[in-house]
C-alpha cells in the first residue's frame, strides 16, 4: 500500500476527504515515500520565492520519546481547559478523545516531519506574522494532501513545540531555524470518511464583512459592485 507511483488520486477527493488523522499504526512507513511528499511539499510557493524551509524526518526513538514528553505537557493544560469548554458537546469531546490517544502513543508514531523556517522573523507591522509564516503552510499542505493521496494518516500539530527553546534543543535547530509544526505520519488504524464542514455561505461575504449575499442567489450575488 502507498506506493510511490500510486500517488494519483484527483486533486479534488484528496481535497474532499482530508482530514486530521492521529490514530496511527505502529507499521513503517519507508524513507522513499516520504522523501516523496516532503518533495511535493517543496513544490509549494514561499514569499519572494524565499524557499526558506526545512524538514527534520523524526525516527530516533529518544527525539520521539522527548517530543513525546514536550506534547503531553502542553496538552496536560490545553487537555484540561478544552475538556472543560466542551463538556457538553460531544462531537468535540470526540476529537479531543483522539488528541488524548495521539498524546498517548506519540512515541509509536513512525514518523514525525517537523516543518522549520529559516530566517528572522520582523517583530512589526503584525502582518508580518502571517507573512513569516504564510512561507512555510503552503508546503506543510501540500505534504498533507500528498500523504491523503498515498493512504497515510497525518495531521498537523504544534503541541510540542511549545517551547521553542526546548524543541530547538531536542531537534538540533541553531537560532536562526524555527520549528513551526510538527506532522505525524503512519498507516491510519480507521479509514478516511467524508467530512463536515460549514456551508460556504455562511462563511463567504460579498465585498464587505457581513455581507451574506450568497445566502440568497449565488449567481446573482457575484455580480454585486
Amino acid at each position: 500500500m502507498g506506493e510511490i507511483d500510486e500517488l494519483t488520486m484527483p486533486l479534488e477527493e484528496a481535497m474532499r476527504t482530508q482530514r486530521a488523522i492521529r490514530r496511527l499504526k505502529t507499521d513503517p512507513v519507508d524513507d522513499a515515500l516520504v522523501r516523496r511528499l516532503i518533495e511535493l511539499a517543496l513544490k509549494a510557493p514561499t514569499g519572494s520565492n524565499a524557499q526558506n524551509w526545512e524538514f527534520i524526518v523524526v525516527r530516533d526513538p529518544e527525539v520521539k520519546a522527548k517530543l513525546a514528553r514536550q506534547n503531553r505537557r502542553a496538552w496536560g493544560i490545553y487537555g484540561r481547559l478544552g475538556r472543560r469548554i466542551a463538556r457538553n458537546d460531544p462531537k468535540m469531546q470526540k476529537v479531543i478523545d483522539a488528541v488524548q490517544w495521539q498524546a498517548d502513543h506519540f512515541e509509536e508514531i513512525p514518523v514525525l516531519v517537523v516543518a522549520c523556517l529559516k530566517g528572522a522573523r520582523l517583530p512589526f507591522p503584525p502582518i508580518a506574522a502571517s507573512s513569516y509564516f504564510g512561507s512555510i503552510y503552503p508546503s506543510i499542505q501540500n505534504l498533507l494532501l500528498a500523504a491523503r493521496a498515498a493512504g497515510l494518516g497525518a495531521a498537523l500539530i504544534t503541541l510540542p513545540l511549545w517551547s521553542t527553546f526546548a524543541a530547538r534543543r531536542i531537534l538540533g535547530c541553531p537560532f536562526n531555524v524555527l520549528p513551526c509544526a510538527v506532522i505525524p505520519l503512519g498507516w491510519p488504524q480507521g479509514r478516511y470518511g467524508p467530512t463536515t464542514r460549514k456551508p460556504v455561505e455562511e462563511v463567504v461575504s460579498v465585498n464587505r464583512y457581513g455581507n451574506r449575499a450568497w445566502r440568497g442567489n449565488p449567481a446573482a450575488a457575484t455580480q454585486q459592485r
